[in-house]
């Protein structure tokens, strides 16, 4: 399927007999899988409903008004209570919840009262409840989801800019490399934590999640890809010296034939090794940013909300805190063992030396 060549296949191998960043791979490419099936298995909505001889499958559908099942009310149906009345009256309809039958934004109060709850096996609140009653697990589950997402489309768009203009400023130098230069470094002294400040202050709180989401990714790409740029000029500079550079010249190949084409690819190993490390930093950025009040608007799940929560009942509710920092250390580890692994991988000194 894919046509690798031996430089390639050998780091690879090299990867694979890394055991730890080997295994930290597939154990993430597994939780990748498992958190994009997240509704079948952390949902309030039912998996299946079989009513009166109608199969129906809620979960990637519209929603059900409870007068679809024989119930008064023209809003959504309640699928664990309608399990229950279909238990309780031992027909044959019947409702498959998933194994964590809540949704991270419900609240599930005990008595009408929001206050943390800790784990329950009866209630099926694995990991207990936040301060307004939410399921943890639920809210840890797609927290994570939202944190991995958010951080694949931060590295995209930081390398799209980082790449873009570090090869141009490696490749044609002279006035436009001190430019960007001089233009760089002014950037680079503005304060990020303040510019978060003050745009989400003026953000009106009428605006979607979704857009405040965009502002909050696009505000952190803006201050993220001067870091990108210099390691891409570096390596776009030290290249484009090299001897298939002229000869690419002489045939007369243009400068976006020679950057894309030739330069490019002979600088993979460089935007291969800092992947999961961009990752790793913008999940830690988004989780600090959500900590102090300025990161995913909520009610969005996210881990440095959960981490806030937990901070501040620590005494009377410690399951909150121990259930976000365990997940976030076992995320950030993960990942950082993929980059150990990774930059060892690719590492064109390995065996550059006699031993």
């Amino acid at each position: 399927m894919f046509n690798f060549n031996p430089q390639t296949l050998k780091k690879l191998r090299r990867f694979r007999e890394i055991r730890r960043g080997y295994y930290s791979f597939v154990i993430l490419a597994v939780l990748l899988v498992v958190l994009a099936l997240g509704e079948l298995l952390v949902n309030s909505r039912a998996l299946i409903v079989k009513y009166e001889g109608e199969w129906f499958f809620p979960t990637y559908t519209a929603f059900h008004p409870g007068t679809d099942f024989g119930l008064e009310y023209s809003y959504e149906v309640n699928y664990r209570e309608l399990q229950a009345k279909f238990t309780a009256e031992d027909g044959d309809n019947w409702v498959l919840m998933p194994p964590v039958p809540y949704n991270p934004y419900e609240n599930n109060a005990a008595g009408g009262i929001f206050r943390p709850a800790a784990p329950s096996l009866a209630d099926q609140h694995y990991l207990g409840t936040d301060t307004t009653s939410r399921d943890i697990l639920a809210r840890l589950f797609y927290g994570t989801r939202i944190a991995l997402l958010f951080s694949l489309a931060f590295m995209v768009w930081v390398y799209l800019i980082g790449i873009s203009i570090g090869c141009a400023m490696g490749y044609f130098g002279g006035v436009f490399d001190l430019f960007f230069q001089r233009l760089i470094e002014i950037w680079s002294n503005i304060p990020f934590l303040y510019m978060v400040i003050i745009v989400f202050s003026v953000i009106p709180s009428s605006l979607s999640i979704p857009s405040r989401i965009a502002i909050l990714l696009s505000v952190m790409v803006l201050f993220s890809w001067t870091s990108m740029t210099y390691n891409m000029r570096t390596e776009t500079y030290k290249e484009k010296s090299r001897d298939y550079v002229a000869a690419a010249r002489i045939i007369g190949a243009s400068d976006t034939r020679i950057i894309f084409r030739h330069i490019l690819p002979n600088v993979l190993s460089t935007l291969v090794t800092f992947m999961p490390f961009v990752v790793v930093s913008a999940i830690s950025a988004v989780t600090a940013l959500d900590f102090l009040g300025f990161g995913l608007p909520p009610p969005t799940p996210s881990l440095g909300e959960l981490l806030k929560q937990g901070t501040a009942n620590l005494r009377t509710a410690p399951w909150i805190v121990s259930a976000a920092f365990s997940t976030l250390v076992i995320l950030l580890t993960l990942i950082t063992f993929i980059g150990e692994a990774v930059r060892e991988s690719f590492d064109p000194k390995k065996f550059a030396f006699y031993r």
